[in-house]
């Protein structure tokens, strides 16, 4: 089990362009501030829509979510809260989506089963 967070990014071009971070190990208070420079690093950059692969991720905690919603906060503009989604999850394992879901986190962030499924829902 990997303890500490790796982060692939992958550029994926679908309605629009996406960045797919590829998380792998434990989402968690120690790995917050690198998933949270990851994301703005790519926002600098000029990316607009992201999707979190969670399927290599071991452990979420609360910090791990708290990050998350950072990361929604950076790439939705305050005008559309609740209205597009630019950031959006999939593969999230089960252990992973149960924490998710009973925490009410997938009401602003959708989860999709496969990688290419959430590709496709952006821009839609």
């Amino acid at each position: 089990m990997e303890v500490t967070l790796k982060i692939t990014k992958e550029q994926v071009q679908g309605r629009v362009h996406v960045t797919v971070f590829h998380l792998r190990g434990w989402l968690d208070a120690q790995s917050e501030e690198l998933l949270l420079a990851s994301a703005r690093d790519s926002y600098n950059e000029g990316s607009r829509y992201l999707l979190l692969d969670l399927a290599e991720v071991d452990t979420l905690t609360s910090a791990g979510m708290r990050a998350m919603q950072k990361v929604y906060k950076l790439y939705t503009p305050a005008e559309e809260h609740f209205k597009v989604a630019r950031v959006k999850l999939c593969n999230a394992p089960p252990q992973v989506y149960h924490v998710l879901g009973i925490t009410g986190f997938l009401q602003n962030i959708p989860n999709y089963e496969t990688q290419q499924a959430a590709v496709d829902s952006f821009g839609e």
